[in-house]
């Protein structure tokens, strides 16, 4: 095992530690971009329940 074999196996796991990340992030920004969305759209529809009947509570 020489100095080369070394540096590549160390480049080699960067590489995968970097693509890890990379997915894992991905992974996170889709669950934060869904949840806000599905607040978005709860906004939305209780905006609207208080516009289509001011009188009532809303539920």
């Amino acid at each position: 095992m020489n100095v080369d074999d070394v540096v590549e196996a160390k480049v080699a796991a960067a590489r995968a530690r970097i693509e890890r990340e990379k997915r894992r992030r991905a992974a996170l920004a889709a669950a934060r971009n869904k949840g806000l969305a599905v607040r978005h759209a709860a906004k939305l529809r209780q905006l609207n329940y208080r516009r289509t009947y001011p009188e009532k509570e809303t539920p």
